[in-house]
């Protein structure tokens, strides 16, 4: 558990509605409002941690309540474009769970975090899962994807393992933010696997009862 212990429990965070990131995920970032550009400087100056999680649509406007988990990331890759923008990769390390908010002198908010939770991330890109598991999903999903007119590169997920595809369409997927959140938080491929199909069960209920009424 050396990885977990080296995890810095005070971190600053990017509160992001509709995205989250899945530990040994990559993901880019288009940086450009100036409270979040601060953040990213003091983050390459520094160990190049951030935290993204999810805002609630309660609290105030310009400090909504947060989620109560979210991952840390490591900025990978950093360019800034000739308007001032930042664009980044970022690489999932540990999910964490929201202890307290820290006061701060900051324009970015920063949080108290522990991983206990959530303390096998480093070992889940291991998990022994066989894929025919999730065909019903990856079927399922391709069909509620063309309905929503989303487009996904399903050649691009055949080489992956289990936890990758599963993550990376949890990261896609056109589900609600709460929806998403259960994906982020399921601690297990057995029990992110379990919830997928939950959340497919009532789309495909809705569209089913849409077809019914017309």
């Amino acid at each position: 558990m050396d990885i977990l212990n080296n995890l810095p429990t005070k971190i600053p965070v990017f509160p992001l509605s509709n995205f989250i990131v899945f530990p040994e995920t990559t993901v880019p970032l288009n940086i450009f409002e100036p409270r979040y550009l601060q953040m990213v400087d003091d983050s390459m100056s520094s160990n190049r941690l951030i935290g993204m999680i999810q805002p609630k649509k309660t609290g105030e406007l310009k400090k909504p309540d947060l989620f109560d988990v979210g991952c840390l990331c490591r900025i990978i890759s950093f360019n800034e474009t000739e308007d001032g923008r930042y664009i980044i990769i970022i690489k999932g390390l540990n999910r964490f769970s929201k202890v307290s908010e820290i006061k701060n002198s900051k324009n970015y908010r920063e949080l108290n975090v522990n991983y206990e939770m959530f303390k096998n991330d480093e070992n889940i890109n291991n998990e022994e899962f066989e894929f025919d598991k999730i065909k019903k999903i990856l079927n399922e999903l391709k069909s509620l994807f063309e309905k929503r007119g989303y487009k996904i590169n399903w050649k691009d997920l055949e080489g992956q393992n289990v936890y990758q595809t599963l993550s990376a369409l949890s990261m896609a997927s056109p589900f609600s933010i709460l929806e998403k959140q259960i994906l982020l938080e399921s601690k297990s491929l057995k029990e992110r696997k379990m919830k997928f199909e939950e959340i497919l069960n009532t789309y495909n209920t809705n569209f089913s009862n849409i077809k019914t009424i017309q």
